[in-house]
């Protein structure tokens, strides 16, 4: 019997029939949305079952007592990791099984992970009924049986409440005016941007990306191999994946990441801005397609805390001299992201 509330389906399982798990093992394909998450049995850990999520979206902590990723331990660290790349991958559907043996405080993680995401949350409480917590009594309407259960790991499951903002409005100055003329300041020799700015004289405001695409080109992105690709798209915090990727296919300076705003990334995520002191140099560079769910992840991850445009999507992981961000190049090596200590200043 499987009891539905809004979109919190239980599956009752009381005889605990393999037919369930295998089902809902057999449903795990991310690329289409669907995600079959299995708790870690017995783990104390607080933030396990976020880590488990992150685990069934493709992501990977590092391990060690002096991990880059121990700032993942934080339960509202690691489920706004887990928010940001649901709603990056466009989860629609996670199914849990064995969810009879989560506490009450990890089920009141999912539902909430759940109204952040908006995907339709399947539990297997493959135990007697009677064990249900209140939060998870009331019921809408009941299915049963096999095909009904196989039927609703078939439904693709709703729309994923994408977080958004609207467009920003095109911002007034010389640097308009140079754009629009067709002189944008992100190709101009130095020499001629720094002599338009005056000692003293604060530098204009930067256009966003979109507006920079309608009239400059893009510089294409670096190749990198499959692997290095692949080992960046496993890292678990989306701000660490979304930064070292572009520092990959852009080789550009770590601190060019501390004034990329929300604004400066398009809104197909297929080119991003990036800034130098006062404005100086703002080359537009193409994203890879490798890259997109990464730099989709690090922009849902700055949405989703309720960050305005102009905020720098990077700064979290800019603190504190960029340490976990130095760490996990490290353990990359083959991208050559020693990111010195003077790698800060552009």
């Amino acid at each position: 019997m499987a009891l539905v509330y809004g979109d919190v389906t239980i599956v009752v399982d009381e005889r605990d029939d393999l037919f369930y798990t295998r089902a809902a093992l057999q449903a795990h394909r991310p690329g289409e949305g669907r995600v079959t998450v299995q708790p870690t049995p017995a783990s104390g850990s607080p933030a396990a079952l976020a880590h488990d999520m992150l685990y069934a979206l493709g992501k990977r902590l590092a391990p060690g007592p002096h991990s880059p990723d121990v700032w993942l331990d934080s339960v509202n660290a690691a489920w706004l990791a887990a928010a940001a790349w649901g709603a990056a991958i466009g989860v629609r559907h996670v199914v849990v099984p064995r969810a009879h043996l989560l506490t009450i405080r990890r089920i009141d993680q999912l539902l909430a992970w759940r109204e952040s995401t908006g995907a339709q949350l399947t539990l297997l409480w493959q135990t007697a009924s009677r064990g249900l917590p209140l939060v998870l009594a009331r019921v809408e309407r009941r299915i049963s049986g096999r095909d009904q259960f196989e039927a609703l790991l078939a439904e693709p499951g709703p729309i994923p409440a994408r977080p958004f903002f609207p467009p920003a409005p095109p911002m007034a100055g010389p640097a308009v005016v140079a754009v629009a003329a067709g002189q944008s300041l992100a190709w101009q020799p130095r020499e001629t941007r720094a002599a338009s700015l005056r000692p003293g004289r604060l530098a204009p405001p930067c256009t966003g990306a979109m507006a920079t695409a309608q009239l400059v080109q893009t510089a294409p992105a670096l190749e990198i191999a499959s692997e290095e690709a692949a080992a960046l798209a496993a890292l678990a915090h989306p701000l660490i994946a979304g930064a070292l990727s572009v520092l990959a296919f852009t080789r550009a300076g770590l601190g060019s990441l501390r004034f990329t705003r929300d604004l400066d990334i398009t809104g197909d995520v297929c080119a991003i801005k990036l800034h130098g002191v006062g404005h100086r140099y703002c080359p537009l560079h193409a994203v890879p397609a490798w890259a997109r769910p990464l730099l989709a992840g690090a922009r849902a991850h700055h949405r989703l805390t309720a960050h305005p445009p102009a905020d720098g999507v990077f700064a979290p992981v800019m603190l504190a001299e960029a340490r976990h961000l130095r760490a996990h190049a490290g353990r990359l090596p083959q991208l050559d992201l020693s990111l010195p200590a003077g790698a800060l200043v552009p």
